[in-house]
């Protein structure tokens, strides 16, 4: 395995570098999350990333895209952290649907959904999970009715993230009404000002609300908004999870950047620190380090033509596990002034740590819990019998 960079590939950094300098605000912007004003503040930034076509750099150049490939991507994702950019507010669109409807998606799904999605124009959320369909997603029960050219969408989705202000949502809904488990189930696209949709924001410990539930009563999309054939929605859904999981909703470079800032953390308290400290990050530069390598050999094989099949679960629990941990020991190195608002007076260098704390213990939690993760490594990884 050759781990250096092509001279394009050195090009490609240098050309990302120079725009991130020449374009990154030069404040953080506030809490998309917090406030409208913060939300389109990130909107915006999305717009600007497009204008540069910087949006999502391995879709096609149609579609807002330059056509790169995923190391050149990860050579991107690089470079953003390393600028500290923005948070990217449209995730959910353009890490988890757009490669599904690129994959999936008719002509006329790509033409009108990407290019809005790239822009930020239309931000999406993710609806997927129900009270009774988290962790088992295949216990969804949120029903769509064929009443002609139409779907009526009804049902209650929950931890639907971004929906409190978003415009656009992707859900799992059953179009068999006989149907079980897997079976039945169809991807259906649908605004969020639609009539008959009721959102209700979910409000997280720090005040934000990140989250939101959805409740729908008959409404009204056209079967063009299907993605893939009827019933094929859990087919599809799984490969948009192992995007999710396997490679494009936590690049590795978000995790070298905490490493970095963990190294600085200690440095600037090493007198206060002892060996356990040390080791701790130490231990953390060398998890984030063996991440990005993962990931590089898992984007190299996509490029060959290979897939993204159950091993996505393995990179899962790795980078869940390893941002808690990471965040664990810069509480420990602040010792007390961990648990100060960065504004407070004795703050010092406190940072964002424990809101990064807070968001890390939601990890092993999203885009499928650890639990089912495992049990999945088990059966399909290990051949092991179900329990």
């Amino acid at each position: 395995m050759d781990l250096r960079y092509t001279d394009d590939q050195l090009a490609f950094r240098a050309e990302v570098r120079e725009w991130m300098a020449a374009n990154v605000p030069d404040e953080p912007l506030p809490s998309f999350d917090g406030t409208r004003a913060g939300f389109e503040a990130h909107r915006e930034w999305e717009a600007r990333l497009n204008a540069g076509r910087w949006g999502m750099v391995t879709w096609p150049e149609a579609y807002g895209g330059r056509g790169l490939d995923l190391i050149r991507w990860l050579i991107f994702e690089e470079e953003y952290y390393a600028a500290g950019a923005p948070q990217r507010v449209n995730q959910n669109g353009i890490f988890l649907l757009g490669p599904t409807l690129i994959d999936y998606g008719t002509q006329a799904q790509k033409a009108r959904f990407l290019p809005p999605m790239a822009n930020g124009e239309e931000i999406w959320a993710q609806a997927w999970s129900e009270p009774q369909a988290g962790s088992d997603l295949a216990a969804v029960r949120a029903k769509a009715v064929r009443d002609g050219d139409s779907y009526l969408l009804s049902g209650h989705k929950i931890w639907s993230s971004r929906a409190v202000m978003a415009d656009w949502a992707f859900g799992l809904f059953r179009t068999d009404p006989a149907s079980e488990r897997h079976k039945g189930l169809s991807l259906i696209l649908f605004p969020l000002d639609a009539e008959g949709v009721r959102r209700q924001a979910i409000a997280q410990i720090n005040g934000e609300t990140g989250f939101a539930e959805l409740f729908l009563d008959e409404v009204r999309v056209p079967v063009e908004n299907r993605v893939g054939a009827e019933g094929e929605g859990w087919r599809i859904c799984m490969a948009t999870a192992g995007f999710e999981r396997g490679l494009m909703l936590r690049s590795p470079a978000r995790f070298q950047m905490t490493a970095r800032r963990l190294v600085e953390l200690y440095e600037a308290n090493r007198e206060t620190c002892g060996p356990a400290q040390r080791d701790a990050v130490a231990q953390a530069w060398m998890a984030a380090e063996a991440y990005a390598l993962s990931v590089y050999a898992t984007a190299s094989r996509l490029i060959a033509g290979g897939g993204i099949g159950a091993e996505a679960s393995l990179n899962k629990i790795f980078w869940s596990e390893m941002d808690i941990a990471m965040h664990e020991t810069a509480l420990a190195i602040l010792g007390a002034r961990a648990e100060l608002l960065p504004t407070a007076p004795a703050a010092g260098d406190v940072g964002r740590w424990l809101d990064g704390y807070l968001f890390s213990l939601a990890g092993p939690i999203y885009a499928g819990t650890n639990d089912i993760q495992r049990n999945i490594i088990a059966e399909r990884l290990l051949g092991l019998p179900r329990a």
